[in-house]
């Protein structure tokens, strides 16, 4: 297995379906190519779990789940940096930074923050939980992590960002004039500021040295010639503008999410990489034209461990949507693809893909916007013969099955995409590269 090499100083990591596509696994691995690996939008919404071999016990994997953090942290040479749109929950951060120290992984001056990045706050979590509620039947089914209410500040220009910080007293000001303009909105509610302003207080000494100008760092990064690898959170159907709204996600998990959440200029990025489940899958509420809700679709979710990282969530799950990775493709204008957990499928007889979307008789030619029509569109498949061997120990496109080459290969021609990498299991070495 011979990994890639990078000529381009900045590589991008996208998802390109409703998210939990893998990102994090892709990142991991490819992180020792790269000095800096930055986060550009999300929160801790965002869940990016990856598996290593444990040191201390042979034939043992060790679980890391990282919500803020950036998974590039697990490589000990690489500066990791959260960009301007990242909304910021601190315990969470300092939470995932512990755990990498507790699991002998040096984080000591390896992690920066953009003073531009928004804070999430105990508030907004509340207020996230009474906003689904007030929706009744209409809930998007957010995590309810507070990003949403956070991100909301933002536009409306209220919020608080990393660098106010440094004046404290000013930080406890705009922190107690936004909860109690919330408390005039939604009502007085259950909420202990003086204990939260006292952590923030003692969190933010130990944050400081990490804070920069996110945007210079990055672009000076540049300018000296090292590679940067910037990761993208959620996907493109959770993308406040191009997903499936409202069911979405509150920032721009597309491509020009990593132009605005990090400032790297956009002729800069000269390589996107798609990560594309080899089926799909969806959590939450909102519509999902090939989901299967059969003992096929309960085989993918057992066998593809198909449950939220950040909230446990069982995953939907169906067959593969080439409308979907086409629509993907095209908007983020991907030049590689890694199709990850092409593993799962061993075992199904027969394979589906989605090829088409017709609706009212005539065929779409582009990804519905209206989510009545998503909801109602009628599915055109091609049928493709499955196969029953493991996969998990292949290191190379063609000692795969042929059905499963044929099927990576129809994958390549209806999203007009190449596929570079292909994901065969949960650890670190199950991949191949094509």
């Amino acid at each position: 297995m011979t990994q890639p090499t990078f000529s381009e100083n900045v590589v991008t990591v996208l998802g390109t379906q409703w998210g939990d596509e893998g990102k994090g696994k892709l990142i991991d691995i490819l992180s020792d190519k790269f000095e800096v690996i930055a986060r550009a939008t999300g929160g801790a919404n965002a869940g990016h779990t990856i598996y290593i071999k444990d040191p201390e016990n042979p034939g043992e994997k060790k679980k890391f789940i990282f919500h803020l953090v950036p998974s590039g942290m697990l490589n000990k040479n690489t500066v990791c940096v959260i960009g301007n749109g990242v909304v910021l929950h601190i315990p969470t951060m300092l939470e995932e930074l512990d755990f990498l120290s507790e699991n002998n992984i040096s984080t000591h001056e390896r992690l920066l923050i953009s003073d531009r990045a928004h804070l999430v706050f105990e508030y907004h979590k509340i207020i996230d939980g009474l906003q689904e509620e007030m929706k009744g039947k209409s809930k998007v089914g957010t995590t309810k992590r507070g990003i949403g209410p956070c991100y909301t500040d933002k536009i409306r220009r209220n919020g608080i960002r990393v660098h106010d910080l440094y004046d404290f007293d000013k930080f406890e000001q705009k922190y107690l004039e936004n909860l109690a303009m919330f408390k005039k909105m939604y009502g007085k509610f259950k909420h202990d500021e003086k204990a939260e302003l006292a952590s923030i207080k003692e969190m933010a000494k130990r944050i400081k040295p990490m804070i920069i100008d996110s945007a210079y760092y990055l672009n000076t990064a540049i300018q000296e010639g090292k590679k940067v690898l910037v990761e993208g959170a959620n996907g493109a159907l959770l993308d406040i503008d191009h997903g499936t709204y409202p069911f979405v996600t509150s920032s721009n998990a597309t491509i020009g999410g990593v132009v605005t959440g990090t400032g790297i200029g956009a002729r800069h990025i000269n390589q996107v990489i798609g990560i594309m489940k080899a089926y799909t899958t969806r959590v939450g509420a909102g519509p999902f034209p090939t989901e299967l809700e059969d003992s096929v679709g309960q085989m993918l979710r057992d066998n593809g461990g198909e449950y939220g990282s950040t909230t446990g969530r069982p995953r939907r799950c169906g067959w593969f949507d080439a409308v979907v990775g086409k629509y993907s493709t095209t908007i983020n204008g991907l030049t590689d693809i890694n199709l990850t957990k092409l593993d799962v499928l061993s075992g199904v007889e027969t394979l589906k893909i989605a090829t088409h979307y017709k609706y009212m008789g005539e065929y779409l030619k582009s990804f519905p916007s209206c989510l009545e029509t998503l909801a109602e569109v009628e599915i055109e498949y091609i049928e493709m013969p499955g196969w029953k061997e493991d996969l998990s120990k292949i290191r190379e496109f063609s000692d795969l099955p042929k059905n499963a080459q044929v099927y990576v290969e129809k994958i390549e021609e209806l999203i007009d995409c190449k596929v570079t990498s292909i994901g065969v299991g949960v650890e670190r070495e199950d991949i191949i590269f094509k």
